[in-house]
């Protein structure tokens, strides 16, 4: 069975790590947060001191980071100098980047990695921490058909829809095309359920109602964002834990770059980020991103 190295394990990548775990491969990890690579550990990976003791012998290389900062720094020390390449990673691995990031930086690092052998694919993901940790994850993936194929196996164990979405940087292009009409989703099922309660309806009614008709969409039926209304989601839990403002406004960022890169017209984008940057410089950047609809309660 493939050797797996693992980096980021927070919110996301620590269900993920786990999965691949419980499902038998052999998984090194590493991460920042000594207590989330305790953990990891504790289910029965092992972990090294460093990047590049990672991965050593590792037949693919999966990181799950914040930024495309950090993934260009990652793969910068193990790719390692111009006059010594390749010290650390095993000729024909495969890295699969599930971070959201820009394209271009996946790019970047598809071109220096294939330079030395190694494969490159992105992956980024959609199912939040509960898909994560259930393993019922959505991946856009881009990349070489070939290179696809041989990560299919390993990502249905970590999720339940594996999509190719075409060459490297598509998977990254798919996410911020996903995550913007979510976002924008969220802000008018937020809008339209507190227009109802302002007038006297029960949002556990009208979240019936329009989830029975063509009002119909995934924040209100599997993540409605009014406290009280559904189990089991960030909303009825003071909007904890999930996916983060923060996040989303970083996601929303890179839509609105992407939008100019290609001229392409995303008025309900940009107003939607709009929306997250006042919702998090009102000190709501550590919540779920469900919690724009405090924007709207609050009078």
């Amino acid at each position: 069975m493939k050797k797996i190295s693992f980096f980021g394990l927070g919110n996301m990548g620590g269900p993920m790590a786990a999965n691949l775990v419980k499902a038998g491969y052999e998984v090194c990890v590493y991460d920042l947060v000594p207590s989330a690579v305790h953990e990891l550990v504790g289910l029965g990976a092992k972990a090294a001191d460093t990047p590049e003791a990672v991965v050593a012998d590792a037949d693919i290389i999966i990181s799950m980071l914040p930024a495309g900062k950090h993934v260009a720094s990652l793969y910068k020390s193990l790719i390692g100098p111009a006059d010594q390449p390749n010290r650390y990673l095993k000729k024909g691995a495969l890295v699969i980047d599930c971070s959201t990031i820009d394209a271009a930086t996946i790019k970047a690092l598809y071109i220096e990695l294939n330079n030395i052998d190694v494969g490159c694919i992105d992956a980024p993901v959609s199912g939040g921490v509960a898909g994560a940790t259930n393993g019922t994850l959505s991946f856009m993936v881009g990349g070489q058909l070939e290179q696809f194929s041989a990560a299919k196996p390993i990502l249905e164990v970590m999720g339940k829809n594996i999509f190719h979405a075409g060459e490297v940087g598509a998977g990254q292009i798919a996410k911020v095309c996903n995550n913007m009409l979510l976002s924008i989703l969220m802000v008018g099922t937020s809008e339209a359920l507190q227009l109802g309660i302002d007038n006297g309806l029960d949002p556990s009614k009208l979240s019936e109602i329009m989830s029975n008709s063509s009002g119909s969409n995934w924040t209100l039926d599997v993540y409605n964002p009014c406290p009280g209304v559904s189990e089991s989601v960030p909303s009825s839990n003071d909007y904890k834990p999930g996916f983060m403002t923060n996040l989303m406004l970083k996601d929303l960022g890179l839509a609105m770059d992407t939008a100019i890169a290609s001229g392409s017209s995303t008025p309900m984008g940009a107003l939607t980020r709009n929306l997250y940057a006042l919702h998090q410089k009102s000190g709501n950047g550590e919540l779920d991103f469900s919690s724009i609809f405090k924007q709207f309660s609050q009078k």
